[in-house]
């Protein structure tokens, strides 16, 4: 199986739809909490799910499943709070959520995880890919940065 992640921010409409395009990505797999800011830009739900379609002829799903919860973020982000306590939280919920048992492999085989970080060293999409290859083993993952 393999699984690709992205962020948007840093980048440019151009360079991130030519990114998935190049690495046949097939589903973009939204795994952000909140995807319907102002600040998203081109990546705004409604929009990237516009453009992924007429561009790429990518599908588009948000999976709420994978995101953090907003205290979880807030912590991190709001409080700057250490990533490793960001990570320790993110992984229990998680393992709390069982997301091994409420995701199907095949929606996720070459999908690609979205989030806002432009790299994914601090970015939960990596973590979610982690986790995912610990339970069920045979994941390729390639990071579009």
């Amino acid at each position: 199986m393999k699984i690709f992640t992205i962020g948007f921010t840093k980048k440019r409409a151009r360079e991130f739809f030519s990114k998935l395009q190049r690495a046949g990505v097939r589903r973009l797999v939204d795994v952000r909490l909140n995807n319907t800011s102002q600040l998203a830009g081109f990546a705004k739900r409604d929009d990237l799910q516009y453009f992924l379609k007429e561009i790429a002829g990518i599908d588009y799903v948000h999976l709420p499943v994978l995101a953090p919860t907003q205290s979880i973020l807030d912590a991190y982000k709001k409080h700057k709070g250490p990533w490793d306590d960001y990570e320790v939280a993110f992984r229990r919920l998680m393992a709390d959520r069982r997301i091994e048992d409420e995701l199907d492999p095949a929606e996720l085989d070459g999908g690609c995880l979205l989030c806002s970080e432009d790299k994914p060293d601090h970015c939960h999409r990596r973590l979610v890919v982690e986790y995912l290859n610990e339970k069920w083993g045979g994941i390729d993952v390639q990071h579009l940065v």
